[in-house]
């Protein structure tokens, strides 16, 4: 399965920051998703600059998976640790330009929204887990954000979108509410209806 990874998150920006780690080499082609097309969304997103996006919402509904993931200290938490919050869980690799570039819009996100009860979780997909994702935080300035980790890339494999980033938005109840297949400006008027759309859920 794990030889199968490349396959399964192909479409990330392979203009890596350099220094960061390499990742697979991947298609830029964004596959189509799965399910109900009528539920694929109505209009793409911005394609300026980074940010080039779809929404999809054929999984609205969705328990959120069981499975664990690594905390910043290495301990294992699972999405249910948050529940009754709404959750913004965001699936980002150091090697991925796309992911990179968002990540400042979603620091800022986590810091305006955390009083509101919004959990931003950027769960690195990245195979070194915590040893690829704890220096990129230290390096970076976004201190509204944790280095999660998930090196087995069980969330990979489980959203099966085929593109990092890919961002799920789950309600309070733990159900998904939509998927953001690649790089979104979160401040952008789209991002901030997602997510007040999740906080009214």
């Amino acid at each position: 399965m794990i030889l199968l990874l490349p396959a399964a998150l192909a479409a990330c920006d392979r203009q890596s920051p350099s220094g960061e780690q390499a990742g697979p080499s991947m298609s830029q082609e964004v596959p189509p998703t799965s399910g109900n097309a009528a539920a694929t969304e109505e209009a793409d997103g911005s394609k300026d600059g980074a940010f080039d996006y779809r929404l999809d919402r054929s999984k609205a509904g969705t328990a959120a998976p069981g499975f664990s993931f690594l905390d910043p200290d290495g301990g294992d938490k699972r999405l249910q640790d948050f529940a009754g919050r709404p959750m913004l869980v965001n699936l980002w690799a150091t090697w991925c330009a796309p992911c990179v570039a968002e990540m400042p819009t979603l620091d800022r996100i986590a810091a305006a929204y955390d009083s509101k009860g919004l959990a931003v979780l950027t769960i690195s997909q990245d195979n070194q887990g915590l040893k690829a994702a704890k220096p990129f935080f230290e390096k970076h300035d976004l201190p509204h954000l944790k280095a999660w980790a998930d090196p087995e890339n069980q969330f990979g494999f489980d959203y099966a979108t085929g593109l990092l980033p890919t961002t799920v938005i789950y309600d309070a109840q733990g159900k998904e509410m939509v998927r953001v297949i690649g790089a979104m400006d979160w401040e952008s008027a789209d991002g901030r209806a997602l997510i007040d759309a999740a906080l009214a859920s």
